[in-house]
């Protein structure tokens, strides 16, 4: 499979998502400002690989700030590193999967002894990014075969965005479900909306489902309602950013409408997700804090300007999918069914 994140002999290798798929481009941080940079410019994106991107930068940036100081305890880096895990912090504002990542190195290394050396510090940091992709990797595959039981032996199926392999640690979350779906003999076609303005359907799923030899179509975002009332279609299943407590999903702009016309038309509606993606700290999805690009992804494109100069835009990046609209929540700990509080409570119960 395609891995978007590498951790090997102390360095990460990111997979330049800009890029794609015209060309698959590899590179190398050095830095915490550079893993920053690529989580805000979304060469890596996609919120578990977001978390696991940043957890790793945490590591970098201790490694940058020990190799400025000549010896002494660790914990003499603190306040630098704190300011390092405040820039990740910023780089992205719904994506709560990152705050959980920065969260537990933070913690790994306020657990140091009082006399850790910067090489233990270093060892014990590294140990806890590793432990959060293989985290990712495993809920990955716990939501794939959780999800995987809930479509027919043949089914359509339309996705929105990208969460698959390259916005994961592991095998993806909506994708995921489809490759094991596929893996279990399942005749599976997948319809990919294109997702505008930034196109990560068309850019990414698509290139990432036919590497992988799953029967994709493109279409585009407009286009879900007509496909709906012209062919049988089983189920849609999307990614998530942050879930609140009462089940309102914020996913990609765009999956709000769909959900509505796959209500409309008596489809099935599966949002999923690890359950790391969960905020139970909001009521509801109207305090999910949305974040808002610049307006240049959509008065211009790769053609050059394509709306009148010193037009106003809306572009936020997200948008809120109200519990109702939703089918089921599949999540590591299990299938969420009906989505309310009670039953995110006794699910995530399990696992957490």
């Amino acid at each position: 499979m395609l891995k978007p994140i590498r951790w090997s002999n102390g360095r990460l290798t990111l997979l330049d998502q800009r890029k794609l798929p015209g060309k698959i481009r590899y590179f190398k941080p050095q830095k915490v400002s550079d893993v920053a940079h690529a989580i805000r410019t979304l060469a890596v994106r996609g919120a578990p690989a977001i978390g696991i991107a940043a957890a790793y930068g945490v590591v970098l940036a201790l490694k940058v700030r020990a190799g400025r100081v000549k010896g002494g305890p660790a914990k003499s880096l603190e306040a630098g590193l704190e300011e390092d895990i405040e820039l990740l912090r910023g780089t992205r504002p719904t994506a709560v999967n990152l705050f959980w990542a920065l969260e537990r190195m933070r913690q790994a290394f306020r657990r140091l002894p009082p006399d850790a050396g910067v090489k233990d510090a270093i060892r014990s940091l590294e140990s806890a990014a590793v432990a959060i992709h293989k985290d990712d990797m495993e809920r990955c595959a716990a939501i794939a075969r959780n999800g995987a039981r809930l479509l027919p032996d043949h089914a359509t199926v339309v996705t929105h965005c990208n969460a698959g392999v390259l916005a994961t640690g592991g095998m993806g979350t909506a994708l995921g479900v489809i490759y094991e779906a596929a893996r279990m003999g399942k005749g599976i076609r997948v319809f990919a909306d294109e997702t505008r303005p930034l196109l990560q359907g068309a850019r990414l799923t698509a290139f990432e489902l036919m590497h992988h030899g799953i029967d994709v179509t493109l279409m585009a975002d407009d286009m879900a309602a007509t496909l709906f009332s012209r062919l049988p279609v089983d189920a849609v299943i999307v990614g998530a950013d942050r879930i609140a407590r009462n089940g309102d999903t914020a996913n990609k702009i765009g999956t709000y409408a769909l959900a509505i016309h796959a209500q409309f038309h008596n489809v099935p509606f599966y949002v999923a997700a690890p359950a790391t993606t969960f905020d139970l700290t909001l009521k509801s999805g109207q305090e999910i804090p949305i974040e808002e690009r610049d307006a240049i992804e959509i008065t211009g494109s790769v053609a050059g300007r394509t709306a009148p100069k010193g037009v106003q835009a809306f572009n936020p990046a997200f948008d809120v999918t109200p519990a109702r609209l939703i089918a089921a929540i599949i999540t590591d700990a299990g299938v969420i069914r009906p989505v309310n509080e009670r039953e995110i409570t006794r699910v995530l119960g399990a696992r957490r």
